[in-house]
């Protein structure tokens, strides 16, 4: 029986194992069903950035960055970082003999972290704030990492139930050149909508950055000038002319 060697051309690629069988699919839709969920709750609560988008993640400290914004490069630096973790532990898991076994160990652990994050979500009433929902976050993305993690290890190539670029690509592209589409692609990007769908019917609105139009008015509402480079006009600074009192009219005799 040969063996692979690190001279190979190329690794040899995974046969379509659990992933694509029955059984395996609808837990790939379910688990994608699962980070539609917690992306819209990430983006509508938990600081407006995502658990399993880190290209968007990155794009988002980036824009931090240019415009100073402290509190979204916090989180958008929390979402990556809890992902890392999550990644790194859940390979280490599915690392060695006996994958379904160590597969299995890692889905638990990812399952365990969900159940702690709804636990304190609804204690929060489903409104977190301060040192709370930072550590959602975190968990949130923890337990992304740890499902991108899993999946990759123990699906077939290319794979994912996280990030679905490739998977809309693939669809896009089977389409023209042979006309056929992986049905299992299809119920992987609709259980995506169907996720993020329902936790934004059952979670609280987004509240979105002001903008600088309610900006202006707040502050001039306020009595307070607006700070330069706002974007927003600032109050007229010519005098303003003295409105004298009318005298009142006598009444006719």
């Amino acid at each position: 029986m040969a063996e692979e060697s690190d001279t190979d051309p190329a690794p040899k690629a995974r046969p379509p194992g659990r992933a694509c069988a029955s059984g395996g699919a609808v837990a790939a839709v379910a688990l994608t069903v699962a980070t539609g969920a917690m992306d819209a709750m990430s983006f509508l609560a938990l600081g407006g950035v995502f658990t399993s988008v880190m290209t968007a993640n990155l794009s988002l400290l980036g824009m931090s960055t240019a415009s100073l914004d402290a509190t979204l490069a916090r989180d958008s630096a929390v979402a990556m970082g809890g992902y890392i973790v999550g990644a790194l532990v859940s390979g280490r898991i599915v690392r060695g003999s006996r994958p379904a076994l160590r597969g299995r160990c890692a889905l638990t652990v990812e399952l365990l972290a969900l159940g702690g994050l709804w636990a304190v979500w609804a204690s929060a009433d489903g409104h977190p704030s301060g040192g709370r929902q930072l550590g959602l976050l975190a968990v949130a993305a923890l337990a992304m990492g740890g499902q991108s993690g899993l999946v990759r290890a123990v699906g077939p190539p290319g794979f994912s139930t996280t990030y679905l670029t490739g998977a809309l690509t693939g669809v896009l592209v089977d389409a023209v050149r042979s006309g056929t589409v992986r049905r299992l692609s299809i119920a992987l990007l609709a259980g995506l909508v169907v996720g993020a769908a329902r936790r934004a019917a059952g979670g609280p609105r987004r509240a979105g950055r002001a903008r600088p139009a309610d900006r202006a008015g707040r502050s001039r509402s306020a009595g307070v000038p607006d700070l330069p480079g706002s974007g927003c006009p600032g109050p007229s600074l010519a005098p303003r002319r003295a409105v004298r009192p009318k005298p009142a009219r006598s009444g006719a005799g």
